[in-house]
């Protein structure tokens, strides 16, 4: 069996070196690193990581909780966890937590009890359970996406500037009756997202309508009903926002079976971009979030606990990117950063090629109550 002693001597350095490559423990020159890697090739040595955790009684493994792994936007949060935790040298122990309360209880307990040096959460819209367990066995966590509170390490993207911001560019495309289809109820993401877009509605001088704000449930079913809620009403928008990727998918659905054309009898702009926004007839105008970024931040936050556990926590917000394509039924414009909750009124003034676009798009839709009649047409009321 292949020993680190015979590594050493194979590439003509110190067994002390072969172990600060192996375990990242010490910088190592280059020209050094290469050479152990290439012996440890060569003479096929398999670290024994079980053997080091007895003696440091640390795994160097991440236990990862998230929801939904097949939704694309967990999936590159994902692929930014696992990118950020190879390079430290740790690997991933992934579970889904369903969002179920209970089930989050019960899954975090297993990965602590695989022993994971710390954990990556994204809770659930009722986390106590589960964060007063991982507190009172003092498991070093970050929390991603959602937030749970100030006492923890956590990271997430702005939510609230940003869906101010797609209400405010529905409203100077001539929009005023602007609908949302909102997130589960008790996630700070909906708290959030509903924030900004009643800001958004108040920063252009339209009322808030609770008619023209329908929960989703963050899944495409939930979406897909209250899209059809919404526009069931005596006077439905003309124009929806969806809060997140899979209700968007939901609503869409919606749309095409009510026989509604995106953006001609409504617009449409959705909280998530993903690959393919831009692969649907018309192209989605979306908030796209750093995904990846978030999942990056989150090993480093935890890395940072695992190397000073007294530190203060820290809350980490990421900005997002507006990108302008078809399906608000306005010129396409570049992107452009999102704003967060600490942009100044100058900050929020659109750059005047979209001011433009705006006023272009006003003239070219001289009727959007035509837009209401349509859809009015096609859902008569009770």
């Amino acid at each position: 069996m292949t020993t680190m002693v015979d590594v050493a001597r194979r590439a003509g350095v110190s067994v002390a070196t072969v172990s600060h490559v192996l375990n990242g423990t010490r910088p190592v020159r280059p020209d050094t690193r290469a050479a152990v890697l290439g012996a440890i090739e060569e003479l096929g040595y398999t670290h024994n990581t079980l053997a080091r955790s007895l003696v440091t009684a640390r795994t160097r493994s991440i236990g990862l909780a998230v929801s939904a792994i097949s939704n694309p936007y967990f999936t590159e949060i994902l692929q930014g966890v696992e990118a950020g935790a190879l390079r430290a040298g740790y690997s991933l122990l992934i579970a889904d937590p369903h969002d179920d309360p209970q089930h989050e209880r019960k899954v975090v307990q297993l990965l602590h009890e695989r022993r994971v040096d710390g954990m990556i959460v994204a809770p659930s819209a009722e986390p106590a359970e589960m964060a007063a367990y991982l507190a009172r066995r003092e498991v070093p966590t970050v929390f991603l996406d959602r937030l749970v509170g100030e006492e923890h390490d956590q990271v997430c993207a702005e939510s609230t500037g940003p869906v101010r911001q797609l209400v405010e560019h529905l409203a100077d495309a001539g929009h005023t009756r602007i609908g949302l289809v909102a997130g589960l109820p008790g996630l700070s993401t909906t708290t959030e997202r509903v924030q900004g877009y009643r800001e958004g509605l108040r920063s252009r001088g339209l009322p808030f309508s609770p008619e023209l704000l329908a929960g989703g449930n963050s899944e495409a079913e939930g979406a897909e009903d209250a899209t059809r809620q919404l526009l069931a009403a005596p006077e439905p928008p003309t124009a929806l926002i969806t809060a997140n990727n899979a209700m968007t998918i939901g609503a869409l659905r919606a749309l095409r079976g009510l026989g509604l054309d995106v953006p001609r009898d409504i617009a449409l702009a959705c909280f998530d971009d993903f690959s393919w926004a831009d692969l649907f007839s018309p192209r989605l105008t979306a908030i796209a979030q750093p995904s990846k970024e978030i999942g990056a931040t989150a090993v480093r936050l935890l890395l940072e606990r695992l190397a000073e556990p007294g530190r203060p926590p820290r809350t980490v917000r990421l900005p997002c990117t507006f990108v302008h394509r078809t399906s608000c039924g306005c010129p396409e414009t570049g992107p452009a950063t999102a704003p967060g909750p600490t942009a100044t009124p100058a900050d929020r003034t659109a750059p005047p090629a979209e001011q433009a676009a705006h006023q272009a798009a006003q003239a070219a839709r001289p009727a959007v109550p035509a837009a209401a009649q349509a859809v009015q047409e096609r859902n008569p009321s009770p």
